[in-house]
């Protein structure tokens, strides 16, 4: 019994070895893995760059004011420079103040600056949606300062001064201590991105690497290469080491995406930006580079993703082969990969309502149902939920994936046989029920 054992697990090494060498010896693999972890850098670290070194060059404004309320009362900042040229009709500072003048614009403000089409704002260059928004602020608080005054309340500046507030809120998740030190601080913020990173990320290894099964096992079968395997190997052999050997190849190129991802939150991040510079710029800043540069927190991320990426794709694997065995050619097995992507599809759509509320009962059952959590799971694991639910899930995944193989195997001892008609959902029905 013993060395029948080992004689099956050696046929099953070696179809596992057969399709994990066929596909990391391509180029497109090795292009894939070393450039996939090079964007997913460049998607955690850009927005971070953009926010510390993408200010732009400060822009003058020439700005005409018919109403005497707002041009003395402009305040220039770092982004806009204001320059009053109220004696200048709207016409003559549009002509002064061309494109050769090297001003943004003009800012042209009516006598009665609430009416409709008063306050134009006519550019030399494309405008931006930070420049407008500065100044249409800037305008407001004028005008209201304004009606304000117009109630005769003493010492209104003061009044308005020591009223003026700007809080900002940091967000912990909660110990049970109540002990600020020994809290952790979190982001919404940086675990929708996170979330959506890794749920995108999933949901592509699952299409990509599950239909390569089902493309695996289309064109041996056309080709007749599996008859020959057969005659030294069981179906459900061949069908293991098809699934496995190919979960081999996903298994690794996760593993070197971790790597390098790792290596660049320990080394190349912090090289990027000084903690000096993230301080003094915004704090909200800080505690995105905390997340960023928390190794033992991001490979806790690739080690959920690396379960629920295997459990998925075991899972969705087994209903590939099985849609693969029963059809001649890849462009048949469309319609069995339609409905077997229809799930994984659907998980998108619900992984988006993830980011509105990651504890709903949509996200929560999404979460357990074992042909959606996958990619549900892993986009809610950066917003820190309980982990009895993702041992809970994983749990589902991994019993439900033996119950589909079992079922897909008996299709797909059969179907490698049939050849020349597509089976109908009858006759698939009939096959699992063979004994």
């Amino acid at each position: 019994m013993a060395h029948y054992k080992l004689c099956i697990m050696r046929k099953m090494q070696l179809i596992i070895a057969r399709e994990f060498m066929e596909r990391v010896r391509k180029k497109s693999f090795i292009i894939a893995t070393l450039l996939t972890p090079l964007f997913t850098i460049g998607l955690m670290v850009a927005p971070t760059l953009f926010m510390l070194y993408g200010t732009s060059d400060q822009k003058q404004v020439a700005v005409v004011d018919r109403s005497g309320l707002v041009a003395e009362r402009l305040s220039n900042t770092a982004e806009v420079m204001f320059v009053d040229q109220s004696q200048l009709s709207k016409r003559e500072a549009c002509r002064i103040y061309g494109e050769e003048s090297g001003l943004f614009g003009v800012l042209y403000i009516g006598e009665d600056i609430e009416a409709r089409d008063s306050v134009q704002l006519i550019t030399n260059e494309s405008s931006s949606v930070m420049i407008e928004e500065l100044i249409s602020q800037q305008l407001n608080s004028i005008v209201e300062r304004e009606k304000l005054r117009s109630h005769d309340i003493e010492n209104l500046e003061e009044i308005l001064a020591s009223v003026e507030t700007n809080i900002e809120l940091s967000t912990y998740e909660n110990n049970g201590t109540g002990e600020e030190d020994s809290m952790e601080s979190t982001s919404s913020g940086i675990s929708y991105v996170l979330g959506l990173i890794l749920g995108m990320m999933l949901y592509m290894l699952l299409i990509l690497y599950g239909q390569m099964v089902l493309t695996s096992v289309v064109e041996e079968k056309s080709s007749r290469v599996i008859d020959v395997m057969v005659t030294s190997s069981t179906p459900f052999q061949i069908m293991m080491g098809k699934i496995f050997g190919i979960a081999l190849v996903a298994v690794t190129q996760i593993a070197i995406w971790a790597m390098l991802i790792i290596a660049a939150s320990k080394f190349l991040v912090p090289a990027l930006f000084s903690d000096s510079v993230v301080v003094a710029n915004d704090m909200m800043l800080a505690s995105i580079m905390g997340t960023l540069t928390d190794t033992g927190y991001i490979a806790m991320l690739f080690g959920c993703l690396l379960l629920f990426v295997v459990g998925g794709f075991l899972l969705y694997a087994a209903l590939y082969a099985a849609a693969g065995s029963a059809v001649d050619t890849v462009q048949e097995g469309q319609q069995y990969n339609t409905i077997i992507m229809m799930p994984i599809i659907l998980s998108i759509f619900v992984m988006m309502s993830v980011f509105n509320d990651p504890n709903s009962p949509l996200a929560f059952w999404a979460s357990m149902i074992p042909f959606t959590s996958p990619i549900v799971m892993i986009a809610r694991i950066p917003f820190g939920i309980p982990a009895w639910e993702i041992v809970t899930s994983l749990i589902v995944l991994y019993v439900t994936f033996l119950l589909v193989t079992w079922l897909a195997a008996r299709i797909f001892r059969i179907g490698i046989f049939m050849h020349g008609k597509r089976p109908s959902w009858r006759e698939l029905w009939l096959w699992l029920k063979t004994k």
